[in-house]
């Protein structure tokens, strides 16, 4: 689940450099000369807050400036869909929403909310997108949803220093990987700090574990509840993922202690001042937590390895993001309609980039973009991985199951991650939670 909101600065210059960009070809364009919509006012609604919000204020402003459709953006916090859904009720609901879950769009579309995306926005994903972000934005083979910004899940962060002292170059597979924890273990320093007390961590380790395992076909089924979570494939994944949770050596202070550590501090145990672990496992949103809080240089003091290939299996690359829909309700539904257009373009996406902690699955955006080269590598290899890639499982599930702090798979697996002894048992919890859910 996509919980951080961390960002890069980005200068003046470059923001400049941004606005002026033109797009990099692929797909229709918004008509911007629209004369009928210049002077009208769409609010934008979204998880995001601080300075990830004052970074897509950027991108609203650019369109402002494109088009005369002033743009604005409010933040609803974490439960977007209670938000949303009471300001509908009280007829003040936002134009366009930014929502976080592929759980949620689906939830919008069964309320009747949402509009479909105009043929314009459905021709820019079809030629700017792989297939697999239109399939998450589709609900019936209708879009609804453009990805506008999106996440790797699928990175390890390092200290560079701490490797090399002891020895230890990035692995390439879950075994070297652990043999690789063992040995910097050894060197004085813990393998790895784990952000137990937020329970998205813990289903983002399974998530990779499994999808490399067990492979793209039954994480799809196993995501859409289409197999139940007592299949063998899960036992196995929560066995490989209990071998390093039951290692003391390999987890920073403890299982204990990492259930009482969230996920900034999981970050500052590697990158902070007083380093407790050599390597953090997340997205590459770690490295904007790095960078901001704690003053690393991203490529020098702090670095990423993929996720390794866990067995016979190939390298996972899972995804989050948030896409952009439409409201039905209310006025200024085409000024709404010709925002998401625009978020469409190369363009739009390239104002996010400039201001960093962003990816884009748009694939006709320019790397160069992106202010540094390890976001623009964790950005190619996001929009290489094209098909192979799969969306955050929590995200696509009922959020009873999926996204609730203190039940479902977060608490499950807070559970297994203080006592990994019995697979079979915690795989059993799962679909217990899950079938409920599923049902609701």
């Amino acid at each position: 689940m996509m919980r951080p909101r961390t960002t890069l600065l980005t200068s003046c210059t470059a923001l400049a450099l941004a606005l002026s960009a033109t797009a990099c070809g692929g797909g229709p364009q918004p008509t911007g000369g629209n004369k009928a919509l210049r002077g009208q006012t769409i609010t934008v609604a979204g998880v995001w807050s601080g300075s990830e919000q004052k970074n897509f204020q950027k991108v609203l402003d650019a369109f402002t400036e494109k088009t005369g459709v002033k743009a604005q953006f409010v933040s609803t916090g974490d439960n977007v869909s209670t938000v949303v859904g009471s300001k509908i009720e009280g007829g003040n609901a936002p134009k366009v929403v930014m929502v976080p879950q592929a759980g949620v769009l689906q939830q919008f579309v069964k309320e009747g909310w949402l509009k479909p995306l105009s043929n314009t926005v459905e021709q820019s994903v079809d030629t700017s997108y792989a297939p697999v972000w239109k399939n998450y934005g589709s609900v019936d083979n209708t879009l609804y949803g453009l990805y506008f910004k999106a996440a790797h899940k699928s990175t390890v962060w390092y200290r560079p220093e701490a490797l090399a002292q002891a020895g230890v170059k990035p692995p390439t597979s879950f075994d070297a990987m652990l043999k690789a924890g063992h040995t910097l273990s050894d060197s004085g320093l813990a393998a790895f700090s784990v952000a137990g007390q937020d329970g998205w961590t813990l289903t983002d380790w399974f998530e990779n574990i499994y999808l490399s395992q067990a492979g793209p076909e039954k994480y799809d089924a196993l995501a859409g509840h289409k197999i139940k979570w007592t299949d063998p494939g899960v036992v196995d994944a929560l066995t490989t993922l209990g071998k390093l949770f039951k290692d003391k050596q390999l987890i920073a202070s403890g299982q204990k202690e990492a259930l009482n550590t969230d996920f900034p501090g999981s970050v500052e145990k590697v990158f902070g001042p007083k380093p407790k672990a050599g390597m953090v496992y997340e997205g590459d949103f770690v490295a904007g937590v790095a960078k901001d809080q704690f003053g690393k240089t991203i490529g020098q003091d702090a670095n990423f390895f993929p996720f390794p290939a866990v067995g016979t299996g190939k390298a996972p690359v899972v995804s989050g993001g948030d896409e952009a829909v439409v409201l039905k309700n209310g006025k200024n539904q085409k000024a709404a309609m010709q925002l998401v257009e625009y978020l469409a373009t190369p363009e739009a996406s390239a104002v996010r980039a400039e201001a960093g902690g962003c990816l884009s699955p748009n694939n006709k955006l320019d790397l160069a973009s992106y202010g540094d080269d390890i976001t623009r590598r964790t950005a190619k290899s996001l929009v290489s991985a094209r098909d192979s890639v799969r969306f955050d499982m929590s995200d696509q599930a009922p959020a009873a199951f999926g996204g609730t702090k203190g039940a479902g798979k977060w608490k499950i697996l807070q559970d297994f991650l203080r006592d990994p002894s019995d697979p079979k048992l915690t795989a059993a919890k799962l679909e217990t939670a899950a079938a409920k859910a599923y049902q609701g």
